[in-house]
C-alpha cells in the first residue's frame, strides 16, 4: 500500500460479482479516497470506470502474472448497480452532482423516476438501486460517468467513449432489455433521430428502448406516462 491508500484483495471474487463487491466499496469510501487494488488478470477498466473509481494505474506485476495490481481513487459519482440475469438496464445520461453525493440516481426532488419506478411496479422500494438489482433484476447505470451540475457540459468525446463502454458493458452481461432514461444521451450517443420506444437494431444485443427524462423540468411528461414507459420496457425484458 502506497501513502494513506486502502489496500483491497479482490482476487477470490468471480467476475460477474465484481461490479457488487466495487459498488459496495465505492459507496463506503469518501470522495478522493485512494485505492490500491488485487484483481484477477483479465479485469477491465471499464468495470472499474463504471464502478466509480478513476484509474491511476493498472498493471501485471512481473513477479506476480496471477494478480494485476490497480491503483485508482474514488470519483464523486455513482457506481453502476449492475449483475448478471438483468431484465432491465436503465441508463441514465449522466449524475448530477446532488445525486453523486447522496448516493442515488435520480435522487433530486422533483425528478419523478422514483416515483415512476414505483408506480410501475418494476421496484418496491424507493431511492433503493440495491434492492432493485438484488430483488427485482433492475440494474442501473450511466451513459457518462462523470457528474456535472448539468448535463449541458458533456462533450462528443464524452457521449462516444461512454455508448462504447456502455456497449461493452451490455455484451458481457447480457441484460434483455436496456432503457435510456432520457431521449437526449440516446440521441446525441447514438441515434439524433430517435424517438420515444423501442429502438430499431437493439444495442449490443439487447432490447433497447427509450424514454422521456424524468427530470421536473420536462414537466409535460406525467409519472403516470413515466410509469407506462418504465412497465413497456419491463414487460419486453420479462
Amino acid at each position: 500500500m502506497e501513502g494513506n491508500a486502502v489496500d483491497v484483495d479482490l482476487r477470490q471474487v468471480q467476475r460477474d460479482s465484481l461490479p457488487w463487491a466495487l459498488m459496495e466499496l465505492h459507496q463506503v469510501l469518501a470522495v478522493d479516497t485512494r485505492v490500491e487494488l488485487l484483481l484477477r488478470p483479465g479485469t477491465e477498466e471499464d468495470v472499474l470506470e463504471g464502478a466509480g473509481f478513476s484509474v491511476e494505474e493498472c498493471r501485471i506485476e512481473p513477479e506476480h502474472e496471477d494478480r494485476v495490481l490497480v491503483r485508482a481513487c474514488r470519483a464523486r459519482t455513482l457506481p453502476d448497480f449492475v449483475g448478471p440475469e438483468m431484465g432491465v438496464l436503465l441508463c441514465g445520461l449522466n449524475p448530477s452532482e446532488y445525486a453523486a453525493d447522496v448516493g442515488v440516481g435520480f435522487a433530486r426532488p422533483g425528478n419523478r423516476f422514483w416515483p415512476a419506478a414505483l408506480a410501475a411496479g418494476i421496484v418496491r422500494r424507493d431511492r433503493d438501486p440495491r434492492d432493485a438489482l438484488a430483488t427485482h433484476g433492475v440494474g442501473m447505470t450511466d451513459l457518462v460517468k462523470r457528474a456535472s451540475p448539468r448535463a449541458d457540459g458533456l462533450t462528443k468525446d464524452e457521449y462516444r467513449e461512454g455508448a462504447a463502454r456502455l456497449e461493452r458493458l451490455v455484451r458481457w452481461l447480457q441484460p434483455r432489455v436496456v432503457c435510456f432514461v432520457g431521449l437526449a444521451g440516446y440521441r446525441a450517443a447514438v441515434d439524433r433521430t430517435a424517438t420515444a420506444g423501442v429502438q430499431r437494431g437493439g444495442f449490443g444485443g439487447a432490447i433497447a428502448y427509450v424514454m422521456p427524462n424524468p427530470s421536473g423540468v420536462n414537466g409535460h411528461v406525467t409519472v403516470d406516462d413515466l410509469a407506462a414507459h418504465l412497465r413497456a420496457a419491463a414487460a419486453l425484458g420479462a
